[in-house]
């Protein structure tokens, strides 16, 4: 059969593909175990999971309407935003603060994509 060696190279060739695309594939949602050392390393200097600080407390944040915890003063124009917080508005959010909400109160930008996705993952877990 003359295709045949051909054919078990291309399916070699592609199962290597894939061995190699694994790792990537698993870190693209996001690590939650290392979301929160960034979050205790970057983030609890002004915020916490269980009570409001600088910032905002974290726990149920996903699905939370943006500016609407009680006891913790938002600026006007977060309160007005009309955000819920999910991984998009989130990834956003992380990126670039002001470029989502002008005239918000959060001076941090977390540059790097994987560090927003590793973020993100760890806030995750905080919802009940």
């Amino acid at each position: 059969m003359p295709g045949t060696n051909r054919e078990a190279k291309k399916m070699r060739l592609l199962q290597a593909l894939l061995i190699l695309m694994l790792p990537m594939a698993a870190r693209a949602g996001g690590d939650p175990a290392h979301g929160q050392v960034l979050y205790r390393s970057q983030c609890m200097a002004c915020h916490s999971v269980d009570y409001n600080g600088v910032g905002p407390a974290h726990k149920g944040v996903f699905g939370r309407r943006a500016g609407s915890l009680a006891n913790y003063n938002y600026s006007p124009a977060l309160k007005a935003a009309g955000l819920v917080w999910s991984e998009t508005t989130l990834e956003q959010w992380l990126r670039d603060p002001e470029q989502l909400v002008p005239g918000q109160k959060m001076g941090v930008m977390v540059q790097s994509a994987q560090e927003r996705a590793d973020l993100i993952a760890y806030l995750k877990t905080l919802n009940p």
